[in-house]
């Protein structure tokens, strides 16, 4: 068996599972969750340590940015991806309920514009209770977020959990018997990878005020999450939202033109 024939069946040779312990299992996604959390975690601490932030902020705000991140994510994949979600919005603590008649089925379902959203409350409510300098420590996360997030995709694509639209091209994986772009190291590559390589490269030579690299880092985000969505199937509970537009489509829209709004917002200070 060739490379290319290996890598068009990957699935076949993958098991989604790592290693079973008996009481429960650890999916690979899992694991990639955890590297994601850890590498983005040293990498800010690192940025940090340059910028003069101590590393007790640095710890405090890491807890409060997960708790947003992960009910943003969760609450948020309800509210977009969810087209029947009045039951879970009438009963919210639903959305975080691992058992289904009475079998533990785990949690899936997550919208990074969610995260987002939880990620920006978070910090809010981290900056009026601590007053930290929270412009600073936003370019830090900038610079640390996108580090995390090659594995936090590269794990989306072990598992399948997001699936590329089907294509022709040597490199593509079957799924379902259909050959489909391997959408998942797409999204890591340039919404990771590239990403964070065109921010350090601005941090280095073009940084002037404190708050230009998040705002970048939602431009840059939101238009490679837009050019990814060519390749990505849409949601089939949802499909096209507008045209050929989808719904991780319209979210980038909003954060590329916010993010703009706060780039020359605080370009000009």
């Amino acid at each position: 068996m060739g490379f290319i024939d290996y890598w068009q069946h990957i699935y076949s040779h993958i098991n989604p599972v790592a290693f079973d312990l008996g009481v429960f299992k650890v999916h690979w996604y899992g694991i990639m969750y955890v590297l994601a959390l850890v590498t983005g975690y040293y990498a800010a601490l690192k940025f940090a340590q340059k910028e003069g932030i101590d590393r007790k902020i640095i710890d405090d705000y890491f807890i409060w940015a997960e708790i947003g991140i992960i009910l943003g994510a969760r609450i948020g994949y309800f509210i977009f991806y969810v087209p029947d979600n009045t039951y879970y919005l009438l009963h919210p603590w639903e959305m975080f309920n691992p058992f289904h008649n009475g079998k533990f089925v785990g949690i899936s379902g997550m919208s990074y514009h969610g995260a987002v959203i939880g990620f920006a409350v978070s910090t809010l409510i981290f900056w009026k209770i601590k007053k930290a300098d929270m412009w600073k420590i936003l370019d830090v996360a900038a610079l640390a977020i996108p580090i995390g997030y090659v594995f936090g995709r590269i794990g989306n694509f072990l598992n399948g959990l997001i699936v590329g639209r089907t294509t022709d091209v040597a490199w593509g994986v079957y799924i379902d018997g259909a050959l489909r772009h391997p959408i998942g190291i797409y999204e890591a590559f340039f919404e990771g990878v590239v990403t964070f390589l065109l921010l350090y490269l601005y941090y280095k030579k073009w940084y002037k005020n404190k708050g230009e690299l998040i705002a970048l880092y939602v431009i840059l985000y939101g238009l490679f999450r837009s050019l990814c969505e060519i390749w990505r199937q849409p949601d089939p509970q949802l499909g096209f939202i507008f045209m050929h537009f989808t719904m991780g489509e319209i979210l980038s829209f909003v954060m590329v033109v916010f993010g703009i709004f706060l780039y020359v917002k605080r370009r000009m200070l």
